[in-house]
């Protein structure tokens, strides 16, 4: 499969173009040959994504902007096996966690058709000033113009919806750059659109690397900058994007406390889910478990043991639980990390081996706050089990961090469990559930360096869209 840029509703792959292959982390068979974008192709991309602003997208009525979402939604729950297949050999993510990202992405969609025809301002008291009598003061929301969207591999489906729905529903243009690792979701999805009736050069699609992210956040005619990476890559847009607006949505270490009146049996089984699904490779992946001491030893045991129950193999087979990193790459990085704890006192409970792209699910003790798989984004089947005192103890512990996205806290005391919620630098907190849990209507972002801005549809459309007021002086 070739597959191209798209623009105003056209391919650009001829074969002059220079290529990179897209390949199957778990057995390497190529699952796409891109063809990629020039930077002639990021310029007319967002000078038709800026034409079709002005001409089409800003005055089409809420009404159709919906039905367009709800087509989209509709379609792809229809046919969703073609994106599942899609998922599991571009990304190796595990089927069962590949069909979950589809359901929530048709969810994304509806959401979004819904509040499409719910974007409100509200009416200003204009007489609550001395000499504002008889004017009338009307405050409206309106689109942005062109949002440009770069998104990640792990979620390479619903992340780009939570992107791309909301600026639709709002009014605005995309110009669209997926991850290089894994963009055949991002084509199949812009044709998901075209085919739900969405105008050409509402949604371009540009394939390529980093560069062209680059130039794409620089570019005068793009309003603004929604990402989805690495820190370095959110500094860097931070710095270069001018007075675009921006949202972020950066790393983490997320932090899981249990105290002792929690529903251990409970926190162990949806904690061997948040630390190992799709290999770790999630970014609110509970990487950080804290654990109070009376209770620590029975959770860890049983911890350990339902790890080593987990599934190691194909990801195209329902019963795995783990498939392969992205790359061998990151496989080899994240077991460097592993070496270097136990280098310097780290236990390794469980795990810790590599075969390939393949890190076996790995539980840690005895760590420290300097080790890089603490200290880091570890984005890696590897977790730390750390044992706590008093919930002042561990309340330092979990924000001793430069991140601050989701945590997870484990009690049956509801003052205890509103008391660390409120204590914690963090921007959204489970109580009785895990740090990787995500609804989709929920306004997800972080605080201190995991990002700046907020997702969640409701929440993306205020990010993509301006006030603007009105004032009407009366007779």
């Amino acid at each position: 499969m070739r597959l191209g840029s798209i623009i105003n509703g056209q391919e650009r792959n001829e074969h002059n173009r220079e290529t990179l292959e897209v390949k199957n982390p778990y057995n390497q068979e190529i699952v796409a040959e891109l063809a990629l974008a020039t930077e002639a192709d990021l310029n007319e991309a967002v000078e038709n994504a800026f034409e079709t602003f002005h001409s089409t997208m800003k005055m089409m009525p809420a009404h159709q902007r919906s039905d367009i979402l709800r087509k989209a939604a509709d379609l792809l729950e229809e046919k969703p096996e073609d994106f599942i297949d899609t998922i599991v050999r571009e990304a190796g993510k595990p089927i069962k966690y590949s069909r979950d990202e589809i359901n929530r992405s048709v969810q994304v969609l509806r959401f979004a058709s819904e509040l499409a025809k719910n974007i409100t301002g509200e009416v200003l008291p204009m007489d609550a000033a001395i000499g504002g009598e008889n004017r009338l003061g009307l405050v409206k929301r309106i689109p942005l113009g062109v949002v440009g969207a770069i998104t990640p591999f792990n979620f390479p489906l619903n992340l780009s919806l939570h992107k791309i729905a909301p600026a639709i529903a709002a009014g605005n243009t995309i110009v669209f750059k997926p991850a290089e690792k894994t963009p055949v979701s991002g084509y199949k999805l812009v044709k998901l659109f075209q085919e739900a009736g969405l105008p050409d050069g509402a949604l371009n699609l540009l394939m390529g690397t980093g560069e062209v992210g680059a130039s794409l956040v620089t570019h005068e005619k793009v309003h603004k900058i929604s990402f989805t990476g690495s820190l370095a890559v959110g500094k860097k847009i931070r710095e270069t994007a001018g007075f675009k607006k921006v949202t972020l949505e950066l790393g983490s270490n997320s932090p899981n406390i249990i105290f002792d009146d929690g529903d251990i049996q409970t926190a162990v089984t949806r904690l061997v889910t948040g630390a190992f699904s799709f290999s770790g490779q999630v970014c609110i992946h509970a990487q950080r478990i804290f654990v109070q001491k009376n209770v620590y030893q029975p959770f860890l045991e049983q911890f350990i043991k339902e790890t080593r129950a987990l599934k190691i193999g194909d990801p195209m087979e329902e019963a795995t639980d783990i498939g392969p990193m992205i790359t061998e790459k990151e496989a080899e990085r994240a077991k460097l990390w592993i070496d270097d704890a136990v280098k310097n006192g780290a236990k390794i409970e469980v795990g810790g081996d590599r075969k390939g792209n393949i890190l076996s699910p790995t539980i840690m003790t005895d760590v420290d706050r300097n080790m890089k798989i603490i200290a880091e984004e570890v984005f890696a089947p590897i977790v730390s089990v750390i044992p706590f005192d008093t919930e002042e103890e561990v309340i330092g512990y979990a924000n001793d961090s430069i991140y601050g996205l989701q945590a997870g806290v484990f009690t049956q005391d509801i003052d205890r469990a509103i008391r660390v919620a409120d204590q914690l630098e963090i921007g959204g907190v489970w109580i009785n559930d895990i740090s990787t849990y995500r609804q989709d209507n929920i306004p997800y972002g972080g605080v201190k360096q995991s990002g700046v801005g907020r997702e969640g549809i409701k929440y993306a459309i205020e990010e993509m869209t301006e006030l603007k007021f009105i004032g009407i002086k009366l007779k």
